[in-house]
């Protein structure tokens, strides 16, 4: 959301143009090479300190040029007597940077020493370095048990599964439609007749939200880019709050309040600049924020997409020293509404490209609609998202070697492999040259149960008034405007929001309809995901039935995700890895980014034999709510039945995401 107050040139009246403008045939692009570089800073969106973010990021939006005249060697000399004068302030405040480096490796390693004088060295080293390493530990609390009852039944089950040798039927897709639908978003489009539409100017995007959210955001600004006739730059990736580690975020408080308010001075605007490029810096090196170039290939991306759209990497030069805001070019998520149909996009942002030659989208989430949409765009999306994007070769390289571990054995799967892990997939062995190296198949599982989810769902887990307590303290400080709101509104029960399907599944309730569909207690299961709300404690029902848990963590050493450390983008794309290639795919949460990008991909390059499984959760609300009376023969035939739904075969509906269901001509071409 932009910064209402923000001041900007009056936006132009709307121009006398065909609002089908874009909606035609493919025009032509413009093919000037250009260079310079685009220094978007990230944002918060959450929060109170969201404006001092924003004043940060549209600051670093404004050309760091100085025009040099007559003046320069005063205005040099002025700077160098500045820093002489002040040298000791500056070295005061990198020496500040320091220490708190310093700091935090000292009380990492109090912290490490206090836990081996606790018990036996050796195990408790064991221990924490896996607790500090697994993606399901966080803060210990009391083990809460919402279903015991049902979980005795789950035990007493799989421990007679493992007896008859049974093996559940829903490693393999149930329908066979799901293998007659092919990939073809690639495949080439009529090239424009008649005389060709002058490019309109360049479109800037600084994608927010995580890796997936910013792989959306990426594909739809390539669709608008074609829609407008426009030239795309590489998109920027904004830093995301979401993802930071806490004491990061403390130091960046810290830094916030040592800039004061008050009559600005040039020396304190001075100072201000230092503090905050600093904390730029830190949060930039140390919090994980990951440039499109870090995470995907960037020729491969342009050269794909190149008869198409026109891509380059920067803005041209004579553009860069333009102040987007000044000219009213800087359109944020409040300047186009949530879904919007290409129409708007053509009344609202292109008056702006052809006045001011360039418009930067900021944020640029899910601003643009499913439906209606032609023919040639929704292809191009698809094409982007399933075709262009392709990972760097430092994350398909340790994303092999991790797929190849869980699955203890080097055969490459299917064509799921191929697009993810492109040189680095696995050579198929030779005939029978599996059996003896373990087992084959894993299923991942995306469960989201982080600290956030909980607390924004307003739902309880059975943690009494302690647990109630600490997710309204957790809402007021990440979730202000969600308080606020409920402030004004009559507030929905938590019990309300269980039957109606709103709450996040626990891991215990995630353990149950894996047990409910028949998996083996030995079933290897890959979990993907942050940090899990409650820790062990919330995790014991789940391994307690699946001891075999593991993340990418236990697979990897710590020299191979040394790179990826700090960069939760990096780290993200190899769970997107390790999801999109298990045999099985499960999730808790059919809505979150990272849930409906896997899934799509499954169906895209599945080929019919990559099953994925999604609960509905106010169906399973209902069934989990017998739990003092349904016996367990019911309770698996339910739990059967709703899955099985969800596995269904079906053309994509309208509104319904081309990523998350790519069952469409658009994208798919149907063989039989």
């Amino acid at each position: 959301m932009g910064k209402q107050a923000s001041p900007r040139s009056p936006r132009p009246p709307p121009l006398n143009v065909d609002l089908s403008f874009g909606l035609k045939d493919y025009q032509s692009r413009c093919t000037e090479t250009v260079s310079g570089i685009d220094p978007s800073f990230g944002r918060r969106t959450l929060g109170r300190d969201y404006l001092w973010h924003k004043t940060v990021m549209l600051q670093g939006l404004k050309s760091d040029t100085v025009k040099l005249g007559a003046s320069k060697g005063i205005y040099s000399g002025k700077r160098l007597v500045w820093l002489r004068k002040h040298v000791r302030l500056i070295v005061f405040v990198f020496g500040l940077m320091g220490s708190l480096f310093l700091l935090d490796s000292l009380m990492f390693s109090i912290v490490h020493s206090m836990n081996l004088r606790n018990g036996s060295p050796q195990r408790k080293s064991s221990e924490l370095q896996k607790d500090e390493r697994s993606g399901y530990v966080s803060e210990e609390k009391s083990t809460v048990l919402m279903y015991s009852r049902l979980l005795n039944l789950a035990y007493s089950a799989l421990a007679e599964k493992e007896f008859r040798r049974y093996s559940s039927n829903f490693w393999v897709e149930p329908y066979k439609q799901a293998s007659a639908w092919k990939p073809c978003a690639n495949k080439s489009t009529p090239i424009n007749q008649g005389n060709p539409t002058k490019n309109t100017g360049f479109i800037l995007v600084s994608a927010n939200g995580g890796l997936n959210q910013q792989r959306v955001a990426v594909c739809n600004a390539v669709a608008v880019a074609s829609l407008l006739n426009a030239t795309l730059v590489v998109p920027k990736f904004l830093y995301s709050n979401v993802w930071k580690d806490p004491s990061q975020y403390q130091v960046a408080l810290i830094l916030k309040s040592l800039i004061w308010d008050g009559k600005e001075t040039q020396w304190k605007k001075y100072m201000k600049y230092v503090l905050i490029s600093v904390a730029i810096v830190y949060m930039n090196v140390c919090s994980g924020w990951s440039q499109f170039g870090d995470i995907y290939q960037e020729e491969y991306f342009m050269n794909i997409l190149k008869d198409e759209v026109n891509i380059v990497k920067d803005l041209p030069h004579h553009l860069q020293s333009l102040n987007v805001e000044a000219i009213g070019s800087l359109i944020t998520d409040a300047d186009i509404m949530k879904e919007a149909k290409p129409i708007e996009f053509v009344k609202t942002v292109l008056p702006l490209l052809l006045r001011n030659g360039v418009v930067h989208f900021l944020g640029f989430g899910n601003r643009l609609g499913f439906d209606p949409l032609p023919f040639k765009l929704q292809r191009l999306r698809c094409k982007c998202n399933f075709h262009a994007l392709k990972f760097v070769p430092k994350i398909q390289q340790v994303g092999s070697l991790l797929v190849r571990r869980i699955r203890k054995y080097d055969a490459a799967q299917s064509m799921l492999d191929k697009q993810l892990l492109g040189k680095f997939m696995p050579d198929i062995p030779s005939k029978g040259n599996d059996a003896a190296k373990g087992p084959s198949k894993f299923l991942a599982l995306h469960l989201r149960f982080e600290m956030d989810m909980v607390a924004y769902s307003l739902c309880e887990f059975g943690g009494g008034e302690n647990e109630r307590k600490e997710l309204q303290a957790y809402r007021e400080i990440h979730f202000a405007l969600l308080v606020e709101r409920l402030k004004k509104t009559e507030p929905v029960s938590p019990a309300k929001l269980r039957k109606l399907g709103r709450c996040p599944l626990m891991p215990e309730e995630a353990a149950l309809v894996l047990s409910g569909l028949g998996f083996k207690r030995g079933t290897y299961i890959y979990l993907a995901g942050s940090y899990i709300y409650g820790g062990k404690s919330r995790m014991q029902p789940f391994t307690g039935l699946y001891p075999n848990l593991v993340t990418k963590e236990d697979f990897l050493t710590p020299s191979e995700l040394a790179p990826f450390r700090n960069y939760s983008s990096q780290l993200a794309a190899l769970d997107f890895i390790a999801c999109a290639t298990a045999d099985v795919f499960a999730m808790t949460d059919s809505g979150s980014q990272l849930s409906s990008l896997v899934s799509g991909y499954r169906i895209y390059y599945g080929d019919g034999r990559a099953p994925t499984l999604r609960p509905n959760k106010k169906r399973l609300a209902a069934i989990l709510s017998e739990n003092d009376t349904i016996g367990w023969n019911s309770f698996e035939e339910r739990v059967r039945k709703m899955v099985e739904e969800g596995q269904r075969v079906r053309v994509r509906g309208v509104g319904r995401s081309i990523y998350r269901q790519p069952t469409c001509p658009e994208c798919m071409c149907k063989s039989h």
